[in-house]
Formats: C-alpha cells, structure tokens, sequence
C-alpha cells in the first residue's frame, strides 16, 4: 500500500478511466478532490482518495467506496 500512496502523490492515478485521470489534473492545478485506484499483489482493487483542501487522504477498498 506505501507504493500506492507514493504512486497518488506523485500523480500517477493508477487504474482509473481517462476521463477520470483528466479530472485529477485539473483538480490538482484548480483545486479539488484527487481519486487514484489501484491493485494489491493478491488483486484486490482499491482507493485512494485526497480531499479537496488536501487535508485528508483514504485509503479504501472499493467495496467501502
């Protein structure tokens, strides 16, 4: 999960949509929420999420979501 975190932070999204990928762009020169998905060694699919004023960042499994 730390190479996740390293991974959201330095702005690689990790398994997320285009569309999805864009909107953390922008979020990050404009301000907002940042959402990365990724993939634990035994595959289980999860989150990472920033709040908008970067106060807060979760982890989530994307069951919890």
């Amino acid at each position: 999960m730390r190479t996740a975190i390293w991974r959201h932070l330095g702005g690689e999204w990790g398994d997320l949509c285009d569309e999805d990928k864009t909107a953390n762009d922008d979020a990050l020169r404009e301000g907002g929420r940042l959402l990365s998905k990724y993939h634990a060694p035994d595959r289980t699919a999860f989150y990472v999420i920033t709040e908008c004023d970067r106060s807060v960042t979760t982890v989530l499994l994307t069951s919890e979501y």
